[in-house]
C-alpha cells in the first residue's frame, strides 16, 4: 500500500467516536462558517430592508442552493472515491480524479451559469416571487449565478481535501469567505444600501477569495496529491470518469431532487403571501443550521466508511453509523430546547419587532423547527452509510422517494387536500426528511453495503 499519511489521514486508525469528532471538528466549523455568512445575508437585510428584502434573499438563495446540485453530487461522488482509492493506497487514480473532476465540473459550472442568467424571470414567475420582492430576488439570482465557478471550484478541492483525510483546510478557506462577506454585507448593505445585491455580491467575492485560497494550497502542495497541474493532467480520463458518472449522477440526481421538490412546495408556500414567504426563508436558514451538524458528521462519516470499505475492516460500518446517530440527536436535543424556549428572540434575530404579522406567523413555525433539527439527526447517519458504501441505486432511490414522492406528496396532501395551507407545506417538507433513515436502515440490517468496496478493485 501506499503511503496514505503522506496523502491525508488514515481514518481506521483508532477508536471510532474519537476519529470522528476529530475528523468532523472542522467540517462542522467550516459548515458553521458557511451557515453563518449565508445568515448574514438574511440578518442584515431583514434588519436594514425589512421583509420585501428577507423574501428576496430567501428565494434567490433557494435558487442559488439548487444551482448547485451538479457541483454538491459530483464533489460527494468524488470525495467518496478518493476515499476508498486512499484507503487501498491508489495514488495514481486519485491523480487522474482530480483532473477529471476538475475538468467535468468547470464545464458544468459555465452550463450552469448561462442557464440561470437566461432563465431568471422564468423561475421567478415559477416561485410564485411576491412583487414587492422581485426585483431584489432578479438581482440576487444574477450575481450569484456569476459567481457559480467559485462554488463549483471550492467543492472539488473541498472533495480531495476531505477525501484524503484534511478536513482542516476546507474550514480556513471557508473561515475566510465568511469574514469577507460578513464585512461587506455590512458595508454593501448597512452603509451603501445596495439591498439585496449588495448581499449577493459580498457572498460572491467571500466565495472567489476563497476559492483562490484553496486552489493555491492544492498548487502548493501538489507532490502529495500526485496532481500537478500540467495541461495533461486535466481531460476526461475515462477510468475515473466512469465510477465518477456512476456514483455521481444519483447524488446529483438526489440533491436535484431535493432542490426542485423544495423549490415546488415553496412556490406553493409564496402564493400564501410575503410574511408567510419571508418566515419559510427565515426557516430555511434555521434548516442550514441543523445541516451544519449534519452535513459535518455525515461527510465525516461517509469517508470513514469509505476508508474503511476500501480497508475490508467491515466492523467498523456499523460503530460509525451509530456514532453520527448519536452526536446528532443531542445536538438536535439541544438545539430544540432553545427554540422552545426562547421563540421570540430567535425569529427576533431576523425579523424586525414592529413587523407584528411576520412575527405571528414565525411563532407557528416553532413546532417545524423541532421537526427539522429531529429530521436532520437520523437522515444524516444512513446518509454517511449509503454515500460512503458508493450505492449509486440506493442514492437514486432515496432521491426520488425523499425528494419526489415524500415531499411533494405530503405536502400537497397536507397544505392542498386537507386545507393547512402554509402549515401543510411546512410539515410536508420535514416529514420527508425521515424517508432516508427508512431506506438506509434497511440497508444497514441488510449488510448488502459490505459489497462495495468494488469501486477500489485493484487494476490489472
Amino acid at each position: 500500500m501506499a503511503n496514505t499519511k503522506s496523502m491525508g489521514r488514515d481514518l481506521n486508525a483508532g477508536s471510532v467516536p474519537k476519529v470522528l469528532i476529530a475528523f468532523a471538528a472542522p467540517l462542522f466549523l467550516s459548515n458553521f462558517l458557511q451557515a453563518v455568512y449565508s445568515m448574514v445575508d438574511m440578518v442584515v437585510v431583514g434588519k436594514y430592508v425589512g421583509t420585501n428584502g428577507l423574501s428576496s434573499v430567501a428565494i434567490g438563495s433557494e435558487v442559488l442552493h439548487f444551482l448547485t446540485f451538479i457541483a454538491m453530487g459530483f464533489a460527494n461522488a468524488g470525495q467518496v472515491i478518493i476515499a476508498q482509492y486512499t484507503g487501498a493506497g491508489q495514488k495514481d487514480r486519485i491523480k487522474r480524479l482530480i483532473g477529471t473532476m476538475f475538468t467535468f465540473l468547470g464545464i458544468c459550472a459555465i452550463v450552469m451559469t448561462v442557464a440561470a442568467i437566461f432563465l431568471c424571470e422564468n423561475i421567478m414567475s415559477w416561485l410564485n416571487t411576491p412583487d414587492l420582492a422581485r426585483d431584489g430576488a432578479r438581482s440576487y439570482i444574477m450575481t450569484c449565478a456569476v459567481g457559480l465557478l467559485f462554488i463549483y471550484g471550492y467543492n472539488m478541492v473541498s472533495a480531495v481535501l476531505r477525501g484524503m483525510g484534511d478536513s482542516k483546510h476546507p474550514f480556513m478557506f471557508i473561515g475566510i469567505a465568511a469574514v469577507i462577506n460578513l464585512v461587506l454585507d455590512l458595508l454593501f448593505v448597512g452603509v451603501f444600501d445596495m439591498k439585496a445585491f449588495g448581499a449577493a455580491l459580498a457572498t460572491v467575492m467571500g466565495q472567489g477569495v476563497s476559492f483562490v485560497c484553496s486552489l493555491v494550497l492544492l498548487y502548493l502542495k501538489r507532490e502529495h496529491f500526485g496532481f500537478d497541474f500540467k495541461l495533461k493532467s486535466f481531460g476526461i480520463h475515462r477510468d475515473t470518469f466512469v465510477p465518477l458518472i456512476g456514483l455521481g449522477i444519483p447524488m446529483a440526481i438526489q440533491s436535484a431532487a431535493v432542490n426542485v421538490s423544495m423549490l415546488f412546495v415553496n412556490s406553493w408556500v409564496n402564493a400564501c403571501g410575503l410574511e408567510v414567504s419571508a418566515v419559510t426563508g427565515v426557516g430555511a436558514k434555521f434548516s442550514s443550521v441543523s445541516n451544519i451538524f449534519g452535513q459535518a458528521f455525515n461527510a465525516a462519516g461517509a469517508a470513514m466508511v469509505g476508508q474503511a470499505l476500501g480497508a475490508q475492516k467491515y466492523d467498523r460500518v456499523p460503530k460509525i453509523v451509530l456514532a453520527v446517530f448519536l452526536v446528532n440527536f443531542s445536538i438536535a436535543v439541544i438545539f430544540s430546547s432553545v427554540v422552545l424556549i426562547f421563540p421570540q428572540q430567535v425569529f427576533g434575530i431576523f425579523i424586525k419587532a414592529e413587523e407584528v404579522l411576520t412575527m405571528q406567523i414565525a411563532m407557528e413555525y416553532v413546532p417545524i423547527t423541532v421537526l427539522c433539527f429531529t429530521s436532520m439527526a437520523f437522515r444524516s447517519c444512513m446518509f454517511c452509510l449509503i454515500s460512503g458504501s458508493g450505492n449509486s441505486k440506493l442514492n437514486f432511490a432515496v432521491a426520488i422517494f425523499d425528494g419526489i414522492v415524500a415531499r411533494i406528496g405530503i405536502s400537497y396532501l397536507l397544505g392542498h387536500a386537507l386545507g393547512m395551507s402554509y402549515m401543510g407545506f411546512w410539515l410536508g417538507g420535514e416529514l420527508a426528511g425521515f424517508v432516508p433513515f427508512i431506506i438506509g436502515g434497511i440497508y444497514l440490517i441488510s449488510g448488502r453495503w459490505k459489497k462495495r468496496s468494488a469501486l477500489v478493485a485493484e487494476e490489472n
